[in-house]
């Protein structure tokens, strides 16, 4: 079975695939102080509750945008699974898609997957919203290269933000308001919250289909995606498991390579 692993800046992501679907994800908090030891001990454990211990993992893809982490996964790989992993957006790691952008930029793992993932589903011409630690905007073009994007803080970093730089104003969830106007304190900053991202979505999306002179369709991912979405015409689709589904795809391009 192929182990994808994508670590973000808040959460990682473990997901086994057997080749016809995932049979099972679980999450962690992202943590550079993890061991290759720890990583294990935990992922076998839910691996056996689920019933999947007896299905070895041979194959390992990783996907990071904590460059910390890297060396404990290379360990948990190549002691624990005897393969040497795949990690996205290092040498001898085809992506399947071209990646225009200026040269010397280095675009984050997440959003290369991302752009591969969406494109083996959606075709191009795609706008992808991802609502993570940052709220990124990535544009697909018609052949599926990854053409550059846009990052915003995100929607959780702004709450905090807003917290912790004025002292009157509570640490509140994120939702979505019966009403703009709010008429009291939490009222007024969830709906600044809420509607303020829902303006940023459609303002920048908008502009991004402008400037190509062409519409685009946008597909939203991440956690915060649906909660959005629910405010917006804009999102067209909802992928909760882009990010995974781009591991595999990648996996499946250097798959013949790697056993060349």
């Amino acid at each position: 079975m192929l182990l994808c692993i994508d670590v973000g800046n808040t959460n990682t992501l473990f997901g086994l695939h057997d080749g016809k679907g995932f049979v099972g994800q679980w999450r962690c908090a992202t943590s550079p102080q993890r061991t290759a030891d720890e990583y294990f001990v935990w992922l076998d454990a839910l691996r056996r509750h689920a019933g999947l211990g007896d299905r070895p993992v041979t194959d390992v893809i990783v996907s990071s945008v904590v460059p910390q982490v890297l060396f404990n996964l290379r360990v948990l790989s190549d002691r624990y699974f005897a393969t040497r992993p795949l990690i996205v957006g290092r040498e001898g790691c085809a992506l399947g898609v071209p990646v225009r952008v200026d040269p010397g930029t280095n675009v984050g793992a997440d959003r290369l997957v991302n752009t591969v993932g969406a494109h083996d589903r959606y075709g191009g011409d795609l706008i992808v919203v991802d609502f993570g630690t940052a709220t990124t905007f990535d544009v697909v073009g018609s052949d599926g290269a990854y053409e550059g994007g846009v990052i915003a803080p995100g929607v959780n970093l702004s709450v905090a933000a807003l917290h912790q730089a004025a002292a009157a104003l509570p640490l509140i969830d994120v939702a979505r308001p019966e009403r703009v106007v709010g008429t009291n304190t939490l009222a007024c900053m969830q709906s600044g919250v809420y509607w303020g991202y829902v303006g940023l979505i459609e303002g920048i999306c908008a502009r991004i289909a402008a400037e190509r002179g062409r519409p685009m369709r946008v597909v939203g991912t991440g956690g915060l995606s649906s909660l959005f979405a629910r405010g917006t015409d804009v999102i067209e689709v909802i992928d909760p498991d882009i990010t995974m589904h781009g591991l595999v795809c990648i996996h499946r391009t250097n798959r013949g390579k790697r056993n060349a």
